[in-house]
């Protein structure tokens, strides 16, 4: 290699630097460098093996550089990640260390945890809401087609009518938006601008060798840049209004996926940012990276927990894997009677995607197949939980109020709608959409308009959501 032998510990080091450096705030614990370094490589090894940085010949032939490229993509594969190992499931109590417990939770309560859960937190939502009915907000994910999202709420600022939240919920990108809702609109500046910057940073940051490399690595693109941009929006004095606002009362909440179990985990960012300095804003970030890093194309993000005084590690990835969008947890829906906070309650439920895919002829492609079945997948899901929240609204007597990306704007896949121009473009759309009051609708409503629209939708022009649905 480049400038003489490299030993594999320094080799190893560098290639988790993405993956340790920025989630390791206080040290190493895998002791990367402790190997024993490899021999200086001689001439005649070199010469066996092909010398790719400085070449015999004048020229490399095809093969030559195939070799080559195949070779550090190997490279690549055998030296994996260093982690520790998940918790054993016979550890009941699993913390961030230096975090108490109920920063965090289980999506799938039991009856006996969620009416604990409520005894500690609804008290103070009922109490925020100043005997008004409560206001929620649950964002989804969505990818690039998160831009919708903060469109809504900058022209839904505009109006004026835009109410406060006593509790925001976010999954994937709805987790990097719902920090900046649950702060209200005085904050709608700094979400505009984290769309629509032309300094914002790419997210689609390839790694070396594209989708030859990802094969033998751990991701498609690079985590470092969306990094970049939670650290560069999630300030310490975004942290000190959160915790501010949660003093009151409100909730703030993300969902992640813990990999290792295939379960949805539920982060307090309120209960995190309570707890001020720098250990609060990295974990606080730590979450919101966690929970839009999806599976495959950003590098998942390995959380260091304690358990019976052992360190351990849970790899934890997009909030969607596991659940499209959080509003409750599941047996909470099928609970029988009802919860007071939510009676006339207002529900607030933005789909940033399509409730149904677009008619399109699939290509005879291995990654198109699996690129449009996991689409199906997430709008199956979608609309699935669509109808389960509805029951559950109409049966707790609350008000669910529903919008979606409607089909006949054409949203262009993951990495389309990632271009900064596509998301600018659908900022704009969601924001008009909203001064325009064509936004909100029922859930009867969206989901009788996507059977309606979706055989002609590629024929029509863009339309906002409620002047989309049939008359």
């Amino acid at each position: 290699m480049p400038g003489g032998a490299t030993s594999r510990g320094e080799f190893r080091a560098r290639r988790s630097e993405e993956f340790y450096g920025w989630h390791r705030p206080l040290a190493r614990v895998n002791n990367l460098n402790s190997e024993v370094p490899l021999s200086i490589v001689s001439d005649q090894r070199h010469k066996q093996a092909g010398d790719c940085a400085v070449p015999r010949r004048t020229g490399l032939t095809l093969r030559t550089i195939a070799a080559c490229l195949c070779g550090l993509a190997l490279m690549a594969g055998c030296a994996p990640l260093s982690r520790r190992p998940v918790p054993p499931a016979g550890y009941t109590s699993v913390r961030v260390p230096g975090f108490p417990p109920q920063i965090r939770w289980d999506g799938e309560m039991t009856v006996q945890q969620f009416r604990r859960w409520a005894a500690t937190h609804l008290a103070g939502v009922e109490r925020s809401a100043g005997g008004n009915p409560v206001n929620i907000l649950v964002l989804s994910g969505g990818g690039g087609a998160g831009a919708f999202a903060a469109g809504v709420l900058s022209g839904w600022s505009q109006l004026g009518t835009h109410p406060p939240f006593q509790i925001v919920t976010g999954v994937s990108v709805g987790a990097l938006i719902a920090p900046f809702a649950f702060l209200g609109p005085h904050w709608d500046k700094e979400l505009s601008v984290a769309f629509l910057s032309p300094k914002a940073p790419r997210l689609l940051d390839r790694r070396m060798f594209g989708w030859f490399g990802a094969l033998f690595g751990w991701s498609l693109f690079r985590g470092a840049p969306l990094r970049q941009l939670v650290d560069e929006y999630a300030t310490p004095r975004l942290l000190r209004a959160v915790a501010a606002q949660t003093a009151r009362g409100r909730l703030l909440l993300v969902a992640t996926t813990n990999l290792d179990t295939g379960e949805i985990v539920v982060w307090n960012m309120g209960a995190i940012a309570a707890q001020g300095g720098p250990r609060a804003l990295w974990l606080f970030r730590k979450v919101l990276v966690a929970s839009a890093s999806i599976p495959g194309d950003f590098p998942p993000v390995l959380m260091p927990v304690e358990a019976g005084g052992r360190l351990f590690d849970e790899m934890q990835v997009d909030g969607s894997a596991s659940s499209s969008f959080l509003f409750a947890p599941g047996v909470v829906t099928i609970l029988p009677g009802r919860i007071q906070l939510l009676d006339h309650a207002n529900v607030y439920l933005v789909i940033n995607g399509h409730l149904r895919e677009r008619r399109i002829t699939t290509r005879n492609s291995t990654p198109e197949i699996l690129v449009r079945s996991a689409d199906t997948v997430l709008v199956s899901d979608s609309r699935s939980r669509v109808k389960l929240v509805d029951a559950f609204a109409e049966r707790q007597g609350a008000n669910l109020k529903v919008t979606e990306i409607p089909a006949s704007y054409p949203l262009g896949g993951f990495m389309a709608d990632l271009e900064p121009a596509a998301m600018q473009a659908l900022f704009a759309y969601g924001e008009h959409c909203a001064r325009e009051h064509e936004i909100w609708g029922t859930a009867l409503a969206v989901l009788n308009r996507i059977s309606y629209v979706h055989r002609d939708a590629h024929k029509q022009p863009p339309s906002c959501p409620v002047s989309a649905a049939p008359h």
